[in-house]
């Protein structure tokens, strides 16, 4: 065996004993994990096996991953507070202040918009009584002209059509007689 034969023997078994090291830790992990209750997902498991996620898809680490999701789907298993990293862990006092806060702002926004509601319903109640009844008044008697004039030319409009119609039929039947003369005039000659 040469030396380059040697060296890459001893890349393949160092290579071989890194893989079957990141294999064990995978399962040690799937097996805490189930011990614990907490959820298993891939990405957790990679995760705190310290491997890539593509390696906790690998044929020989998939199914028995796969069989302990299944496994805790059964059991109806959810993640439990130890699956929550105790730096997000969050207590329940603190929850309670800020539900505390949370409920004091909606009820400071809806004085807010109440306010709000009201002002508008006053500024647009100043802008109607600013308006002059008898601007109002005049506004109105002309809209009324305006409309009583455009009624007027709608009816000379149907009027002034309904003649046209009558005109063009007798023109028409001035041209279809004209057409007939035409016709017997070039017949006969």
């Amino acid at each position: 065996m040469t030396r380059h034969d040697a060296r890459a023997a001893a890349l393949k078994a160092a290579r071989e004993r890194d893989s079957q090291d990141k294999r064990r830790r995978v399962l040690e992990v799937l097996d805490s994990l189930q011990r614990s209750g907490t959820r298993v997902t891939f990405a957790r498991v990679a995760k705190e096996a310290g491997v890539s996620s593509w390696l906790a898809y690998a044929p020989g680490l998939r199914e028995p991953i796969e069989a302990a999701r299944q496994r805790q789907k059964e059991l109806g298993v959810e993640a439990n507070a130890g699956a929550v990293p105790p730096q997000s862990r969050v207590s329940h006092a603190s929850l309670k202040t800020d539900l505390a806060l949370a409920q004091q702002r909606i009820k400071e926004l809806r004085e807010e918009r109440n306010r709000l509601r009201e002002r508008l319903r006053l500024q647009l109640g100043a802008e109607l009584d600013r308006t002059d009844s008898h601007e109002l008044i005049s506004r109105v008697d002309q809209l009324s002209r305006e409309n009583e004039q455009l009624t007027g030319q709608l009816r000379q409009a149907q009027a002034d059509n309904r003649t046209l119609r009558v005109t063009v039929e007798s023109l028409e039947d001035d041209l279809t007689a004209a057409r007939q003369s035409l016709r017997k005039m070039m017949r006969s000659t």
